[in-house]
């Protein structure tokens, strides 16, 4: 409740937000053929929030990119981050100080 106030004071960034929501950070490489010349790829990285494993703003982007841009898919290579996660905690045998 007081982070969706503060999200419509502008506190909180919506990114934030769907953080906290289990989005992690997905980037996705596009190999693609050129239009005019077919046995040219070109690459084009996208990037957005979205949610593991079913990837559903991705598959809203390939679906629109299918349907309205003319070059044809050639690959997809997705790497997906949880940018908000545990610490990490390491034991340490001792501590040392220097004056």
């Amino acid at each position: 409740m007081a982070l969706q106030k503060a999200a419509s004071g502008g506190a909180v960034s919506s990114d934030f937000l769907k953080q906290l929501k289990g989005y992690g950070l997905t980037t996705a490489e596009i190999l693609y053929r050129r239009p005019d010349h077919r046995w040219l790829l070109q690459s084009y990285v996208w990037q957005d929030y979205d949610l593991f494993p079913n990837f559903p703003a991705l598959k809203d982007f390939l679906a629109f990119w299918q349907a309205k841009l003319e070059g044809p898919l050639f690959s997809v290579t997705v790497a997906h981050s949880k940018l908000i996660k545990p610490a990490e905690l390491k034991a340490v045998d001792g501590v040392f100080r220097l004056h």
